[in-house]
Formats: C-alpha cells, sequence, structure tokens
C-alpha cells in the first residue's frame, strides 16, 4: 500500500469512528458516508477501533457512558439531541 493510500486509509477510519453522523432531512441519523470508500478489513478495524474508544470515553465520564451513551440516555429520557 502506497503511503497516499495509507494516509487515505487512516482518514477515513478516524472519520467513521468520530460521533459524527449525517441527518436526512426528518432528522434520521444516517451512516458516515466514509464507511462505503473502505473495504471489509478497514471497516473491521473501524469497529474495533469504535469499541476501544467508546470504552475510555465511558472510563472518563462520571457515570460511566460514552457519548453514545449520553444521546442514548437523553432520547430515552424525552430530550432532543
Amino acid at each position: 500500500m502506497s503511503v497516499n493510500n495509507n494516509r487515505l486509509r487512516k482518514t477515513l477510519i478516524e472519520q467513521v469512528t468520530s460521533a459524527w453522523r449525517p441527518r436526512d432531512r426528518d432528522g434520521a441519523i444516517q451512516g458516515h458516508p466514509a464507511w462505503h470508500d473502505l473495504d471489509e478489513s478497514d471497516r473491521m478495524a473501524a469497529y474495533e477501533a469504535t469499541v476501544l474508544l467508546r470504552q475510555m470515553e465511558a472510563a472518563l465520564d462520571p457515570q460511566g457512558l460514552s457519548s453514545t451513551g449520553h444521546v442514548i440516555l437523553r432520547r430515552i429520557q424525552g430530550e432532543q439531541s
């Protein structure tokens, strides 16, 4: 793999591991566009990185929740995110 391809791969994985997701006109959360640019092994690497990042977030949170956990909890409680 060339340096440029490796750099692009790392950038795409970093993008899909972030908490940001696009929303459609109705506000429904969509998949990250960069996901479709990854091959199967890179999608697995992104998944594993995401699991690790969410565990680190939860370890730093007083309630033991990741950013995803907080968003879900707010939605359950009827708040907008």
